[in-house]
């Protein structure tokens, strides 16, 4: 008997077969971020403990390795968590709103000093201009907290956030040795070593974001409140604070905190000093781009600037502030269970037939 002949050729038939398949991820991946959103609520703190986790696992492994008691370590480290984070924060905010005013006031004859010798128009008003940007930021944020916060004043739901994430922190780090049971428990039958395997994958692609970015920042606002300091430009240690919070944006945060230090040192030291804080803000760059990066975050999940940048357009567009600051690691854990799926699939390639018994992962560790 004749086989049929297929109605349409083999490579219309393969795209076709691809198209469904990118239209079933798409579906999926937009229902999951409609989710995230309806349940910001609680998703946001759970993102943010497991960040937590990510960072503060090794001193609880270090705590346990010394003979404490499990629930003791896990409160011992988000104790230290707290004085850290707080101490950082009151640094921060100390800093930002002791030279605020000077850095502001800084911005403004910088905009001014390019209006009058680059001839952008006599009708030009940097007063307007400044009054136009508060009145953007004031829209911008009225906006922002609406969308996140639905009704509940900032401070409050803030504060929720923070302490629902600290005591979430505390349950990840003390269950932390049950999340390889959790896994075989709800994978379907034959699947826990995968996706035990994909779930460590991503914490580790995780952690070493945050540990990376964390040292990075820390050097880089050192290295620039340095060299601001030498300069004698005014708020320094303020610029220096911006510069490590907007470390945890790549790119953007990095561009947007040395524009403000450049500008701050053109309004008030002069053109020369300018020079010379874009030299140090680049020089930084440098470092951090060719010396520190490869060296500390070179056993983390590497993404292509193009990759991170739409990450975070993505997650700006999704929500606000804290989705730029959650999209890269997430898209970091996206691409360690990426990663893991396709060296599963070159393992059941190389162990013959397909549909034989696979390799079976390294065991995991103490």
């Amino acid at each position: 008997m004749q086989t049929p002949k297929p109605l349409l050729p083999d490579g219309a038939r393969r795209t076709a077969a691809w198209c469904g398949v990118v239209l079933l991820v798409t579906g999926v991946a937009a229902v999951a971020v409609w989710l995230c959103v309806i349940f910001k609520t609680a998703v946001t703190p759970v993102l943010l403990a497991l960040l937590g986790t990510a960072l503060l696992g090794p001193v609880h492994r270090r705590l346990t390795g010394r003979g404490l008691n499990r629930s003791l370590a896990a409160g011992l480290t988000c104790a230290l968590l707290v004085a850290v984070v707080g101490g950082a924060g009151y640094i921060v905010v100390t800093a930002l709103v002791d030279s605020g005013e000077q850095i502001v006031r800084s911005l403004k004859d910088a905009g001014q000093w390019v209006v009058d010798h680059f001839g952008i128009g006599r009708t030009t008003n940097v007063d307007d201009l400044v009054a136009n940007a508060g009145k953007l930021f004031q829209r911008f944020g009225a906006s922002a907290a609406g969308g996140l916060l639905s009704g509940i004043s900032l401070v409050g739901s803030l504060i929720a956030t923070s302490v629902l994430a600290l005591l979430l922190t505390f349950f990840f780090l003390r269950d932390s040795d049950r999340a390889a049971d959790l896994a075989h428990a709800v994978a379907p039958r034959g699947t826990g070593e995968l996706v035990e395997a994909m779930g460590r994958r991503a914490f580790e692609a995780v952690q070493g974001f945050m540990r990376g970015t964390t040292f990075i920042a820390l050097i880089d606002a050192i290295c620039i409140t340095v060299g601001l300091l030498i300069l004698s430009v005014p708020g320094a240690v303020g610029l220096g604070a911006l510069v490590f919070v907007g470390a945890y944006i790549p790119y953007l945060g990095a561009f947007i905190s040395g524009t403000v230090a450049v500008l701050v040192a053109l309004a008030d030291r002069g053109f020369v000093i300018a020079l010379w804080a874009l030299g140090v803000v680049l020089a930084v760059q440098v470092l951090e781009g060719h010396v520190l990066q490869p060296m500390i975050q070179s056993r983390t999940v590497q993404m292509h600037p193009a990759t991170i940048m739409i990450a975070i357009t993505a997650g700006a567009s999704v929500a606000g502030l804290l989705g730029m600051l959650l999209a890269v690691p997430v898209c970091a854990a996206a691409f360690g269970i990426v990663g893991e799926l396709r060296g599963e699939r070159g393992a059941e390639g190389e162990g013959g037939e397909p549909g034989g018994p696979a390799p079976s992962p390294p065991p995991p560790d103490a």
